[in-house]
């Protein structure tokens, strides 16, 4: 029997940093949209040369796991967006009913876990975040209506406190089209008398279940929410 082996070869600097920044990611310490360090800061808290930093992020752009923008930094990439966010982009360009109801069902999937997962592994400064967003809708609703970001910032945070980041990577991918779902939304909310009041509530019903790290009432209340979304977008596709 004639055993072949290869030379075992030590790792380039630059892979190894490949290796940590994909690390990161895969963890969730690097979320998608999250800015990375510069190159001087990296090579700074790594003990490396730069020009290491540098080649190791131009494999993980080629990768797909990090994008560089001209004059602005470089990012993490959203994971899933190529393969899913463009061909969604263009089917909702005319907000159809039907679209728009299918988008909710899969929120109702996604994000009633998320509160689920968020309600046990959150920490202070996700909750304490939830909490400074939910501050600012119950201001603006004191004026007849929220911001629809706002509202989307509020459900994204949950998300990012599940602390899991396929699921952070998943969401992000498709972030556009479910702000589209909450624009619309809110819109036929504001039409009716008392609405406003009860998504308010809605959305500190969650953030206290979370709070209280009740995983099952989170979730409870998160569907209840999405149910109340899912019924309007039915409304819209019989009319």
């Amino acid at each position: 029997m004639t055993i072949v082996l290869k030379p075992i070869r030590p790792k380039k600097i630059s892979e190894e940093i490949v290796e940590q920044i994909k690390g990161l990611i895969s963890s969730g310490d690097l979320k998608p949209g999250d800015r990375v360090p510069s190159e001087r800061e990296l090579a700074s808290m790594l003990g490396v040369s730069r020009p290491s930093v540098r080649e190791a992020i131009m494999v993980l752009d080629a990768m797909g796991f990090l994008v560089a923008r001209q004059g602005g930094g470089t990012f993490v990439r959203t994971l899933t967006e190529t393969s899913i966010a463009d061909p969604l982009a263009k089917l909702m360009e005319k907000k159809d009913p039907a679209m728009l109801r299918s988008l909710v069902e899969v929120r109702m999937g996604l994000e009633s876990w998320s509160a689920y997962l968020a309600a046990q592994r959150a920490d202070e400064a996700e909750i304490a975040e939830m909490r400074r967003l939910y501050a600012v809708m119950e201001k603006q609703a004191a004026r007849g209506g929220w911001d629809s970001e706002i509202d989307a910032e509020f459900h994204y945070v949950i998300t990012a406190a599940s602390h899991n980041s396929l699921q952070m990577h998943i969401l992000d991918s498709i972030h556009s089209l479910f702000h589209t779902t909450i624009q619309v939304a809110l819109m036929e909310f504001y039409r009716q008398e008392g609405h406003i009041q009860r998504l308010l509530t809605h959305h500190r019903e969650i953030m206290e279940a979370i709070a209280a790290r009740e995983p099952e009432l989170a979730r409870q209340k998160m569907m209840e929410h999405l149910a109340m979304v899912e019924e309007k977008m039915s409304q819209l596709l019989s009319s």
